[in-house]
C-alpha cells in the first residue's frame, strides 16, 4: 500500500511553511519556508488587495507543492479565526483590520481541484497532542509575538461554528485606561501584557522607571539604551536568574496565571500545554515560574503537589501547526469529512 502524504501549510503574519506530512510516521519533511505576502511586506496596502495576494501565493505555492509531493489534498493551518467550513473571519497579524471573511477553503478547492481542510492554526497545532477522546482535557497556550489557547476535550476543540473560543489572549486583564496596547487595537490584553512583545515592552518601560535598577541588571551590560533591548537578551536574562529580567515576568505571567485560573475553576481543564517561540526560549524556568504564580493565586479544590502537575512545555519545535494539520487532514478521511472544530 502506498504511504499516505498530504500538502500542509502554516500560514502566519510573518512566514508561511510548508511541507509534506507523512500519515504513517506522523514526521513532515521537504519544509519550504517563505515571507507571507500580506501586511508585513506590504504596509498600507489595502485588506481586499492583501487578502488577493495572500490567496494567489497560498495557491501558487500549494499546487507546486502537491505535485512535487504526489498528495492528493491539503491542510492550511492558517493565523486568524476560521469557521467550520473554511472561512477566515479575521486575520489581524496577515491583513490588520477585519475586512470581509474569505471564502479560503472554496477559493483553494476551486483552485487546486483537491479536497481541502482550512482550521485556525492553533486548532491545528492543538491535533499534534490529541491522540483520543478518552484523553485527559488539555489547554494548548501559544506565547509568542501575541497569546493564543484552544482547549481539547472529548474528542475535539471548544469552539463554536463561527470560530469563535480559544483566545485568551485577547480577555482583557488589565482594565485600566493606560493599560498596554495589544496589536488588535484593544487596550489591556493578555495578549499585549504577556506575550514575548509584551514583555520586552515591559522590560523597557522598567528600565525607564527605574535607571539605577536597570544598571545594576545584566541587561543593561548587553543593551546600554533600553530601547534596543531585543527579546533574546530579555530571554537570556531570564534564564541566568537576573532580578530585574525576572520580575518583569513575573509580572505578565501573573496574568497569565489568572487567566489559567479562571480556565480551570470554569471548565476544570487540569493540564496546560505551552507552546510558543517566548516561552519555549525561557524554557522550564518560564514553566516554574508560572506554576509559582499559580500556587500563590490558588486553584480552587487543588494542592500545591497537583497545581504542580497542571504546566508542561509542548514540544520544542516549530513543527506544530503542519504535524497538527496533517494530522487532522488524516483524521478527516483526506478531507472528505466535515471538520467539525475549526
Amino acid at each position: 500500500m502506498p504511504e499516505r502524504a498530504f500538502t500542509v501549510v502554516d500560514l502566519g503574519g510573518t512566514t508561511l511553511r510548508i511541507a509534506r506530512y507523512c500519515a504513517g510516521t506522523n514526521t513532515v519533511s521537504d519544509v519550504r519556508r517563505m515571507p507571507t505576502d500580506g501586511m508585513a511586506r506590504r504596509p498600507g496596502a489595502s485588506v481586499s488587495v492583501l487578502q488577493s495576494r495572500v490567496v494567489e501565493q497560498l495557491a501558487v505555492v500549494a499546487a507546486e507543492a502537491v505535485e512535487r509531493h504526489g498528495s492528493h489534498a491539503l491542510a492550511v493551518a492558517f493565523a486568524g479565526p476560521v469557521t467550520a467550513d473554511g472561512r477566515v473571519v479575521t486575520a489581524p497579524t496577515v491583513w490588520g483590520e477585519r475586512g470581509a471573511p474569505l471564502p479560503l477553503r472554496h477559493l483553494l478547492e476551486e483552485r487546486l481541484g483537491i479536497p481541502v481542510v482550512v482550521v485556525n492554526d492553533l486548532t491545528a497545532a492543538v491535533w499534534r497532542y490529541a491522540t483520543g477522546p478518552d484523553e485527559q482535557p488539555f489547554c494548548l497556550i501559544t506565547v509568542s509575538s501575541g497569546i493564543g489557547s484552544k482547549v481539547y476535550r472529548a474528542g475535539e476543540v471548544l469552539l463554536d461554528a463561527e470560530g469563535h473560543g480559544g483566545e485568551l489572549g485577547h480577555w482583557t486583564c488589565d482594565p485600566s485606561p493606560y493599560a498596554p496596547l495589544c496589536d488588535c487595537g484593544g487596550r489591556g490584553h493578555l495578549g499585549g501584557i504577556a506575550s514575548g512583545r509584551g514583555m520586552l515592552a515591559a522590560a523597557r518601560r522598567a528600565a525607564l522607571a527605574d535607571p539605577q535598577g536597570y544598571a545594576r541588571s545584566s541587561l543593561a551590560e548587553v543593551a546600554p539604551d533600553p530601547e534596543l533591548l531585543d527579546n533574546a537578551e530579555l530571554v537570556a536574562a531570564v534564564r541566568d536568574g537576573d532580578a530585574l529580567a525576572t520580575a518583569v515576568l513575573r509580572g505578565g505571567l501573573a496574568h497569565l496565571a489568572s487567566a489559567v485560573t479562571s480556565v480551570f475553576t470554569s471548565i476544570g481543564v487540569r493540564r496546560y500545554i505551552l507552546m510558543g517561540g517566548f516561552a519555549l526560549a525561557v524554557g522550564p524556568r518560564y514553566v516554574q515560574l508560572l506554576t509559582e504564580e499559580l500556587e500563590r493565586l490558588g486553584c480552587f479544590g487543588l494542592d500545591s503537589a497537583e497545581i504542580r502537575r497542571m504546566v508542561e512545555l509542548g514540544a520544542p519545535d516549530d513543527d506544530h501547526g503542519l504535524i497538527g494539520a496533517g494530522r487532522l487532514l488524516a483524521a478527516t478521511d483526506d478531507g472528505r469529512r466535515e471538520v467539525t472544530a475549526a
